[in-house]
């Protein structure tokens, strides 16, 4: 348990049969009346779900879209841009990221239909989706909580479409060398064609190889621009942008920022606070 900005933050080791779906699973909250806030989420190469508890976000959208129909608890998929997302203050919830290819046995669609959209977890789930949150909620034990996450998820992912072999191969490509491999290399060690790869690979990430290499670098990049020391010059070189206007572009067009806004900023679990 620890202290995140204005919230706290819980989790626990997940069972081991879920490592190669999840990258985290958290629940926060904090206290009623607590300030509103806003956030923008900066892509990842992740799924997210989030099973709200308490006071839903108010609005989630992207930079420029008044349009925000969905609240409460909701699935955001792979995406390649910004969103901002608006909390009146007091959230109860719990958030998990997952790899893409956790992603589609859980949700069991196609992932392209989920790209750079925000749904309501029941429209993705069913109505069982409700039925675990209205559980958890009639709980404040965190553990017990973890427990009917567990459970749900270990039912879902079970049952769940196995992703093609090839698929998981390019994706573990393109997460090893962050983004840093042509699609032409990928296609040529799975043993595919580029357009086969691309319609199989966009229907089970969400995002073509080509756009998954921009969010991969970018978040690579983010990573090291948060580290004490780096500056954005060692980042271009360390994370293969073709000059400094290049990553200022990047930057711009997936997180709505500058490298060095992102660098001095709170940046936790793709959520830069704003």
């Amino acid at each position: 348990m620890t202290r995140v900005g204005g919230r706290w933050r819980v989790t626990r080791p997940w069972p081991a049969r879920f490592r190669p779906f999840l990258h985290s699973y958290a629940g926060y909250w904090e206290e009623p009346g607590a300030t509103p806030y806003r956030a923008r989420l900066v892509p990842t190469g992740r799924a997210v779900v989030v099973i709200s508890l308490g006071e839903p976000f108010s609005h989630v959208r992207r930079p420029g879209d008044p349009h925000s129909p969905v609240t409460g608890s909701l699935v955001v998929g792979l995406e390649d841009g910004p969103r901002l997302c608006d909390h009146p203050g007091g959230q109860e919830a719990i958030r998990l990221e997952l790899t893409p290819l956790g992603a589609y046995r859980l949700f069991a669609v196609p992932m392209r239909e989920l790209t750079n959209r925000v749904v309501a977890l029941g429209d993705v789930l069913g109505p069982e989706a409700a039925a675990l949150a209205e559980r958890m909620a009639a709980t404040g034990d965190w553990a017990t909580r973890f427990d009917l996450l567990d459970l749900a998820l270990a039912a879902r992912i079970e049952r769940g479409p196995r992703p093609a072999p090839e698929v998981g191969h390019a994706w573990r490509l393109l997460s090893d060398t962050g983004g840093a491999i042509q699609v032409a290399r990928i296609a040529s060690e799975v043993g595919w064609s580029q357009g086969h790869l691309v319609r199989r690979f966009t229907e089970q990430v969400g995002l073509t190889p080509k756009t998954s290499a921009r969010v991969l670098r970018f978040h690579r990049a983010v990573g090291l621009l948060t580290r004490v020391g780096t500056n954005p010059a060692g980042v271009t070189a360390a994370c293969g942008f073709y000059d400094q206007a290049h990553l200022n572009r990047e930057f711009r067009a997936l997180a709505g920022t500058t490298p060095v806004r992102m660098a001095a900023a709170r940046v936790t679990e793709g959520a830069l606070s704003l």
